[in-house]
């Protein structure tokens, strides 16, 4: 026996009987009214499955109007109930009429017994399917917002990034695709995550992606997704990067890092706003609104060959330059403060703060790393201060200052070599870490050491 509320809703005693009898040997609970009037005042119709409702129920009318006006009323009350209206007049325009306002179906009167159990079964299977659709939409929209959390803010009241700020409030409410370049650190994914929360997408998912970390024969499959068997490892059907970011917005970090294949296939994808999955011949149309970043120069590496002039049209329309922090006079100290609260509760050492001497410091220094470094510089300070005062000894900076170099009339080249020697002696010749620091490739350090070493 089903475990569900069925209601029937008729002014003939005799149906109700009839009906009555016949569907409490199927469902758990069936109940009746003979009277429409009290459709107003019935306790949890929200918890009715299915209702039995009669079109006419004055006497020598016949023109269903009535019982498309309590359709109507029901719904209203409980939009997920699944309504069956019943008459002993068929018209074809009428029942049309019905489905159309939300009926689940239509029987004659009289019935057969047979075929009215199948249809209240039918619109049994509706109402639960309605109810599985209304908490999977629940589900998803409870995900999305996990996904779109965010505890990172963008600190400052700078006059560069300020600027920064006023564009992407400009460009956020459209869909057009934004490339945001800058140095290492600087918090490109910050002011992507910016642009989505500001725009009409905000209700949807951000998915973001390190182009970078993405093997090359694993590019298709991660992006644009695959079908069970494609390859050796694909053990089900999976959807790629592309799909899962449909009508939200698509995050493509470090996207200069791309090879020239993979830049052709991305291409692809972006023109046709459609992609195909690894394995399939279908393509899958997809809505997205398209950010991407890189530290790279993308129109040196376009006259260099390594980078697609077409794909740079593509992905380019607006462009943001997010300012490295020794250019943001001011936020230097307000990051720091920030920080410094952050990790003082992390770390259970709340009323820390900085003296003069050591605020100065922070100030001179042109932080190569930017807000990546000062965030680090922080939580270290924090983790091994003493005292509730941090001073200038608890920021050990390893690279010396570029005011300082500057002072001692220095080229730029003895310059870069200064910094680059510094930094790989604080990552202990790790070059890729040294590099990350420095905002270039590991490629281009090696380049340059190459050139100060002939």
């Amino acid at each position: 026996m089903v475990n569900a509320r069925i209601l029937i809703i008729d002014d003939n005693k005799s149906v109700l009987s009839a009906l009555e009898i016949l569907l409490q040997f199927e469902y758990q609970n069936v109940q009746t009214l003979s009277n429409p009037n009290q459709i107003s005042s019935y306790a949890k119709m929200n918890e009715v499955d299915i209702v039995l409702l009669d079109m006419n129920f004055s006497a020598g009318v016949n023109s269903g109007n009535e019982g498309l006006f309590w359709l109507n009323e029901i719904k209203k009350k409980s939009p997920n109930t699944s309504v069956i209206m019943m008459t002993a007049y068929g018209a074809v325009d009428l029942a049309v009429k019905a489905l159309k306002q939300g009926a689940a179906d239509f029987i004659l009167k009289p019935w057969n017994n047979e075929r009215l159990l199948a249809t209240v079964r039918s619109a049994y299977e509706l109402r639960r399917s309605k109810q599985e659709i209304n908490q999977l939409r629940k589900q998803e929209s409870n995900l999305k917002q996990v996904i779109n959390e965010d505890k990172n803010y963008i600190i400052g009241n700078s006059k560069a990034i300020s600027s920064v700020l006023n564009l992407v409030r400009k460009v956020a409410k459209t869909d057009v695709n934004v490339l945001i370049t800058g140095e290492n650190g600087t918090g490109k994914e910050l002011i992507a995550r910016e642009l989505h929360r500001l725009s009409g997408r905000k209700n949807e998912v951000f998915i973001g992606v390190d182009m970078g970390a993405i093997a090359e024969n694993l590019f298709e499959s991660e992006l644009f997704g695959h079908l069970k068997g494609a390859f050796t490892d694909a053990k089900e059907d999976r959807a790629g990067k592309f799909e899962a970011a449909n009508r939200g917005s698509l995050f493509l970090d470090e996207i200069g890092n791309l090879s020239l294949p993979m830049q052709a296939k991305l291409l692809s994808a972006i023109q046709n706003k459609a992609v195909v999955r690894v394995g399939s011949n279908t393509l899958v149309q997809v809505d997205i609104r398209l950010i991407c970043a890189t530290n790279c120069n993308l129109e040196q590496m376009v006259a260099d060959g390594l980078f697609r002039e077409d794909l740079l049209y593509r992905i380019n329309t607006i462009h943001i330059e997010v300012p490295p922090l020794r250019e943001r006079e001011g936020d230097i100290l307000l990051l720091a403060e920030y920080f410094l609260k952050r990790y003082g509760q992390k770390y259970d050492k709340p009323g820390l703060r900085i003296n003069n001497p050591a605020l100065e410091k922070m100030i001179e220094y042109s932080w190569p790393g930017n807000i990546r470094e000062l965030q680090h510089t922080m939580e270290r300070a924090v983790i091994l201060s003493e005292g509730n005062v941090l001073k200038p000894t608890d920021f050990p900076f390893h690279a010396k200052p570029i005011q300082s170099l500057a002072t001692e009339m220095v080229t730029l080249d003895e310059m870069e070599y200064h910094m680059i020697t510094k930094a790989l002696a604080l990552h202990e010749g790790n070059y890729t870490a040294a590099a990350e620091q420095l905002g270039v490739s590991r490629q281009t350090l090696y380049n340059k050491l190459k050139r100060f070493k002939k």
